[in-house]
């Protein structure tokens, strides 16, 4: 058994060697597409020894056009699949599905992508729809990998999600520095009265929303927490980025954790501005004239003026994505529980 193999690789190879030629022989005609999408960290490329000890193994995604062939096709590969892969067991059981059969993730196209996104990408997402998306329910359908697709819609969903539209995209942005800008001066203020621990923790928190903004700002989706920091290393921009949040969050004084921190909005408000979006001189100004700083307000204020889509336009301004206003788990990770938040922003347009 290979200890060093990862869960990407083990699926083509599991795909190539056993349910690959299954299809051929009993489905010739089959439009399918196989791929290693879904959930585990091995669909972003990050799973390693620690991982294997749930959920990981023989997994496959497989997607259909056809409905009607979801459950003909799974029960032929569990009467036909062998018990054992590579010395790994085929049949097993997981956390959401304690049974103990084959874990090729069989559904059509549509339905898997609802599954994770929460709503129909077949007609492209509406302004709603973008707002309730969360980068790790795009990346369970746009990061893994694909091996084979005959079908007729997963390469045109994949694509359509790889961005925000131009107009959410500026409405995103302004959030998060208007985030910024909120927590920021407090920093200091913070410190000053005596409270190093809050001085800390506020810091590290808007070390997290630059992070998170840059993420946006480099047309990238970004995970859950336990692998931001690890896909955060592979965006261009951290080779400038990383070492001001570093300091922000490990300076031992407020004076040196906001310095970091305002470099670290300086270079995000230049990638701003290498991509064409309106920027101001500086990102930093002075708050109020005490001797803390913040982010200017023209820089969220430029990017909302920008926006001339309708209904982006009538949003209540720098309230941005489900992901800038809720942070339970259990709300972001349920599809449909995210889908429930349009009503809020509903009523947000209609003044209620």
């Amino acid at each position: 058994m290979d200890d060093h193999l990862r869960g990407a690789e083990l699926a083509r190879a599991y795909f190539g060697d056993l349910v690959r030629p299954l299809l051929d022989a009993h489905f010739p005609d089959l439009p399918y597409a196989a791929a290693r999408l879904g959930s585990g960290s091995d669909v972003l490329g990050f799973d390693d020894a620690t991982s294997r000890d749930h959920d990981w193994g023989c997994r496959l995604t497989l997607l259909l056009d056809d409905a009607g062939a979801v459950p003909v096709v799974s029960a032929m590969l569990e009467r036909e699949l062998p018990d054992r892969y590579n010395g790994r067991p085929v049949r097993f059981p997981v956390t959401w599905d304690p049974t103990v059969t084959h874990k090729v993730d069989i559904a059509t196209v549509d339905g898997f992508c609802r599954s994770r996104l929460g709503v129909d990408p077949s007609g492209g997402p509406s302004v709603l729809d973008w707002l309730c998306l969360v980068g790790q329910c795009v990346l369970e359908v746009t990061a893994g990998p694909v091996f084979e697709d005959r079908t007729s819609a997963l390469a045109g969903i994949r694509a359509a999600l790889r961005r925000y539209p131009p107009d959410v995209e500026r409405y995103v942005l302004a959030a998060w520095w208007r985030r910024v800008s909120q927590w920021m001066p407090i920093v200091g203020r913070t410190a000053a009265r005596g409270d190093e621990t809050g001085s800390r923790i506020l810091g590290a928190r808007v070390a997290e929303d630059l992070m998170r903004l840059a993420f946006a700002l480099s047309g990238e989706w970004a995970p859950y927490g336990k692998w931001r920091g690890s896909a955060f290393k592979e965006l261009p921009v951290a080779k400038l980025l990383a070492e001001p949040l570093e300091r922000a969050v490990a300076a031992d004084g407020w004076r040196e954790r906001e310095s970091a921190l305002a470099e670290a909005a300086e270079i995000l408000l230049d990638l701003q501005r290498e991509r064409g979006l309106p920027a101001p001189g500086k990102a930093v100004v002075d708050f109020w004239g005490r001797p803390y700083r913040t982010i200017d307000e023209e820089v969220a204020a430029g990017l909302v003026a920008g926006i001339t889509d309708p209904e982006v336009a009538a949003l209540p301004p720098y309230v941005g994505s489900v992901e800038q206003w809720v942070d339970s788990v259990d709300v972001l990770t349920h599809a449909d529980r995210r889908a429930a938040l349009q009503v809020a922003y509903r009523t947000w347009i209609g003044g209620g």
